[in-house]
């Protein structure tokens, strides 16, 4: 897609996404009105009312970032005042903070509720907060895939949960959850983590069709591999315990701890693709961020694809003669 940009806004785009001369560039044809603007893509931007979890650092704090950047108001949760401080710092006046375990069932209700009251009616709200645990299936404590379960599931479901009965009674909005390229296909090494990811895109997936009758979205966002702390101390790394997977599992480790740092993806670029599909009429259900991420999940696809095609035969023998068909 050519986008033309006035000088101003081409310097701001490009001293965001790093792009030099050797980079694509991916813009959008932008006329500016008073409270809208219009794209290429038929999208119309009207200002927001952003809630994201966990915007300290990461994807997170990048699609906050974009979201402020395009001139909509975005309240951040944290886990500490000074990350708190940090982020109003960002836009004084369109960056709030608010501290909040997403763990914390009771918390998350009367944060949102108080968001609504004092910021205003939210328009789009992303379960972001989340971490990666990395272990092979067997060498992984039950008490850390919980705990996986616990923030990656549960902390997303109790946030849309949170949000969803203003934005039903208003008859719009748009929910969405980070699930990860782990949530469509999965690697060794890291079973509780993409089993989590898995959980949340069939509830994300189930919640969208219950939901559009109400005029609300619901967008699965599945990003590759981003240049974040994801891989690097923002990781748990279970213990190895079991030499029999020392000749699969070490080299995958050392890789992923090698790329730290040096990832594929660019988290500003994921910041403004996530504040585009707010602007259009049919948002993604899901949304796979990063040319990796688009291979590895297409080759995991087709993958499922060929299982099913052939045993297909095997499948059609489980049915009673008179059974009922959904």
């Amino acid at each position: 897609m050519q986008m033309t940009l006035s000088t101003p806004a081409r310097e701001h785009y490009q001293n965001r996404h790093g792009d030099g001369k050797n980079r694509h560039r991916v813009d959008f044809l932008m006329e500016e009105r008073s409270g809208s603007s219009q794209d290429l893509s038929g999208g119309t931007v009207q200002k927001q009312n952003w809630l994201i979890t966990g915007v300290s650092t990461g994807l997170g704090r990048a699609f906050a970032e974009a979201a402020l950047a395009a001139g909509h108001t975005v309240v951040g949760t944290v886990r500490s005042e000074e990350d708190l401080r940090a982020f109003e710092e960002l836009r004084p006046g369109n960056a709030h903070g608010r501290l909040l375990d997403v763990t914390d069932d009771d918390a998350v209700p009367g944060v949102v509720a108080e968001v609504e009251q004092s910021v205003g009616p939210l328009d789009v709200v992303v379960a972001n907060a989340g971490y990666g645990l990395e272990g092979t299936f067997e060498e992984t404590p039950l008490a850390e895939v919980r705990r996986q379960f616990e923030v990656n599931v549960f902390g997303a479901v109790a946030t849309l949960r949170a949000a969803l009965p203003h934005m039903r009674r208003r008859r719009r909005g748009h929910l969405m959850a980070v699930t990860s390229m782990g949530g469509l296909m999965a690697v060794p090494g890291m079973s509780a983590y993409c089993g989590s990811k898995f959980a949340l895109e069939g509830i994300l997936e189930a919640l969208g069709k219950e939901v559009a009758q109400f005029g609300i979205h619901v967008t699965a966002i599945e990003p590759g591999s981003f240049r974040t702390d994801w891989a690097g101390r923002s990781m748990t790394r279970a213990a190895r315990t079991i030499d029999d997977y020392d000749e699969l599992f070490t080299p995958i480790r050392e890789a992923r701890q090698k790329a730290s740092g040096n990832q594929l993806g660019n988290p500003a670029k994921a910041g403004d693709a996530l504040v585009h599909i707010t602007s259009v009429e049919r948002p993604p259900a899901h949304l796979v961020l990063g040319s990796d991420a688009l291979r590895l999940v297409t080759a995991a696809r087709t993958a499922v694809d060929e299982d099913i095609r052939a045993w297909e035969a095997l499948s059609r023998t489980t049915d009673f003669a008179d059974g009922a068909q959904l």
